[in-house]
């Protein structure tokens, strides 16, 4: 399934995308996608979709805006330096374990939202990433499949990040990345049975029409897998929570001279199966 949450900011609805054009309404069987609702299982919701698909009881998408897919998490934790390229490009050597550090849950905005630009910020800079999102309560996970089976799905994320705040103001990486906006999520929230091999994703990222990251999640150091076990051996990681995996080379820090974000630039991106975004960068107010 792919689901999704459309409305006015603060007043989402949740549905299940048919198609790029069509929805099925669930609202009336399911409060939000949140933990609570991943925690009891996905089941029930994927035989009313079909029973509802079946009667006819599709709706054609109207404008309405896209909220981000899930509502707000529990935590957002995010790998750093993932991809060799963008280790490389970011002049630091591949880790030999993931590099965690998190990120304000209220960055959680929806794919196609505008991006701020943080008053004061000379550095703002994108990151198309592979999102996962978690399905069940998990604490040391003894194998691939326990973490396999604790993954409700996966998104589109864009890890947007202020370079300054993070690198220099004390070398603590929350700062550049918790401002308001800085996670675009969705549209979608796909579940592994239609993601396809998140192994072997193409994903891209476009500012103003011109090419900035072209990769792929087979370039990633450490897959979702591995990722989702390694985490819950330090914390418990709860229904809802969502896990920024790591961008590839091509971020404006890495651009000789640097580029960054300015009010009036627009970021297009994508990744295989999971949809495309489209933002505007304003200025914060």
């Amino acid at each position: 399934m792919r689901l999704m949450r459309i409305g006015d900011r603060g007043a989402e609805r949740p549905v299940v995308a048919i198609d790029g054009d069509t929805y099925v309404d669930v609202s009336d069987v399911v409060t939000d996608f949140d933990g609570a609702f991943l925690a009891s299982g996905l089941g029930p919701l994927a035989a009313t979709v079909a029973e509802r698909a079946a009667a006819g009881q599709v709706r054609h998408f109207a404008g309405e805006r896209v909220g981000a897919p899930i509502a707000r998490p529990h935590q957002i934790l995010c790998v750093g330096l993932n991809y060799a390229d963008h280790a490389a490009e970011s002049g630091q050597e591949p880790p030999q374990e993931p590099i965690i550090f998190t990120k304000a849950p209220n960055t959680l905005v929806g794919p196609d939202d505008d991006v701020h630009i943080p008053r004061g910020s000379t550095a703002t800079d994108w990151e198309v990433e592979l999102g996962i999102v978690i399905g069940t309560r998990a604490r040391y996970l003894d194998s691939d499949d326990a973490a396999r089976a604790a993954i409700a799905g996966y998104v589109l994320v864009n890890d947007v990040s202020e370079r300054t705040f993070q690198l220099h103001r004390g070398g603590q990486w929350v700062k550049g990345k918790s401002a308001e906006t800085f996670n675009p999520c969705g549209p979608w929230l796909v579940t592994p049975d239609e993601a396809g091999d998140v192994g072997d994703l193409g994903m891209w990222l476009d500012v103003n029409g011109v090419r900035r990251q072209t990769g792929s999640t087979a370039n990633m150091l450490f897959d979702p897998v591995f990722i989702v076990r390694y985490l819950s051996r330090f914390m418990v990681l709860e229904p809802g929570d969502l896990i920024n995996t790591g961008t590839p080379a091509g971020v404006g820090m890495g651009l000789t001279p640097p580029v960054y974000l300015r009010a009036g630039d627009r970021m297009e991106l994508g990744i295989d199966g999971l949809g495309r975004q489209s933002q505007s960068v304003v200025a914060a107010p």
